[in-house]
């Protein structure tokens, strides 16, 4: 019998009530791991999610809330804690976009919501977290190819993902000195249901990869499970590029 990769961790990840945060989910408590979960609105998916890990046989509890409120961040962060005992793996996924071919069509509004969402709260939850973390935790980013690779339509959000790849390494310096690894997953086009929204049903990213199609959630969910890990024990302030072979250079 194998032997569960994550059993007896705990699991704090944003965004899981769908896309890839929902297969990363799902995989992790398929490896032991009790999960905890924070969505901003979707309460409908979010307790799917959570009776789906929990037939799995593990714990989940689910926070409705805003990362970029430090306060929901420092209140979710202490509820983990007390009701699952620990915070082992964070799981930085939540993100937002909206297309706009035009930047002086751009709005304020949307930009600032971006930013908030994708790594202005990333940075305040991660800070509220990183106490909580000890030698052998792990930090887990969701960046894009499109840091690398840039999108006509997605200019603030491609900024944030930039960022994020920015933020992974600077932390992982300074968390190399607790034991604790930083690094993130950059994945190519993927079918999702922002994407779909974003973009269509039918409308696959235009830059399509080498392999001719959109990943599945659950392909990019083992480079997550991978950083997770010991096995990836050497890694720290790198980033995996599950992309169906697009070739990025940074």
């Amino acid at each position: 019998m194998n032997r569960l990769q994550l059993n007896g961790k705990t699991v704090l990840i944003t965004g899981a009530d769908s896309g890839i945060g929902k297969s990363v989910a799902l995989l992790f408590a398929e490896e032991g791991a009790n999960i905890a979960i924070i969505f901003q609105s979707d309460i409908e998916n979010a307790e799917k999610t959570k009776n789906e890990i929990e037939y799995l046989g593990r714990q989940c509890i689910i926070f409705k809330g805003d990362v970029n409120d430090i306060g929901f961040c420092q209140k979710t962060t202490e509820e983990v804690v007390k009701k699952l005992g620990s915070i082992d793996i964070l799981v930085n996924n939540a993100g937002v976009q909206f297309p706009n071919n035009d930047i002086t069509a751009l709005k304020e509004e949307d930009i600032r919501t971006t930013f908030n969402s994708n790594i202005i709260g990333m940075i305040l939850l991660t800070k509220t977290v990183f106490p909580y973390l000890k030698e052998g935790s792990s930090i887990i980013n969701t960046t894009s190819a499109v840091a690398y690779q840039g999108h006509e339509e997605l200019l603030d959000y491609a900024a944030t993902k930039g960022a994020i790849v920015s933020f992974t390494r600077s932390l992982a310096l300074q968390a190399k000195s607790k034991g604790i690894r930083v690094n993130a997953v950059a994945p190519g086009p993927v079918a999702t249901p922002l994407t779909k929204e974003t973009f269509g049903e039918e409308k696959e990213d235009e830059s399509k990869s080498p392999l001719q199609r959109n990943a599945t959630t659950a392909e990019i969910a083992t480079s997550f499970l991978f950083l997770a890990t010991s096995a990836s024990a050497q890694m720290t302030g790198q980033v995996l590029h599950p992309n169906g072979g697009i070739i990025v250079n940074g």
